[in-house]
């Protein structure tokens, strides 16, 4: 069973416990819906814990078109794992991580020209939605799962996007599969119920 917390001081005291004594950097992974507030639980962690952070939204590769196909296939398809895996690898193994991250800014399907260079820490924090996905479950050493009220993540999105649209209910759609039937709450070690003005007070 999963452990709940309400606290990121607790969350970061039971990260470092688990990471003392390691020799090799101790992998997070801190996953939830977009909206969740994973972005600045990370930042918090990271401030508490000096540790490094990767967005997961730099490996997406889910294309800036409308899709077709089953939700599914957008779970499947939407975040470069591959790419995500070989950073990890690397951090792991004490090396420089490099990558080429998705373009927000110009939002035609490339990658930024300039590369992301990320050098390991004792303690490292991939968040993002997919970021505890199976086929990185060799690389993770702790899963946590952030949840908060789906009114107060519509009100996030609404906040940060301006609207709902098709686009960003595709995707919406696709996560609902993810944690439906991939990686349901009871796969996680830790569940995250913790409110961001907390995390901002805290970090």
């Amino acid at each position: 069973m999963p452990q709940v917390l309400n606290d990121a001081a607790a969350l970061a005291a039971m990260i470092a416990a688990r990471a003392k004594g390691m020799t090799r950097p101790f992998i997070v992974a801190l996953d939830g819906r977009s909206a969740a507030g994973k972005s600045t639980l990370a930042r918090t962690l990271a401030d508490r814990l000096d540790a490094a952070v990767i967005e997961g939204d730099d490996f997406y590769v889910g294309g800036i078109a409308l899709r077709d196909d089953s939700p599914q296939a957008r779970a499947s398809a939407c975040i470069d794992w591959t790419r995500q895996h070989r950073v990890l690898e690397d951090l792991r193994g004490s090396r420089v991580a490099v990558w080429q991250a998705f373009d927000w800014v110009t939002f035609d399907g490339r990658l930024c020209d300039q590369p992301t260079r990320l050098a390991p820490k004792p303690i490292v924090i991939l968040e993002g939605v997919y970021a505890a996905r199976p086929e990185l479950a060799d690389l993770i050493d702790l899963r946590v799962l952030l949840v908060v009220a789906d009114e107060a993540r519509t009100a996030r999105l609404l906040a940060r996007e301006g609207v709902i649209g098709p686009w960003e209910r595709q995707w919406h759609e696709a996560e609902a599969y993810y944690f439906q039937n991939l990686m349901p709450s009871a796969a996680f070690d830790v569940i995250a119920e913790i409110a961001t003005h907390v995390m901002r007070r805290l970090g």
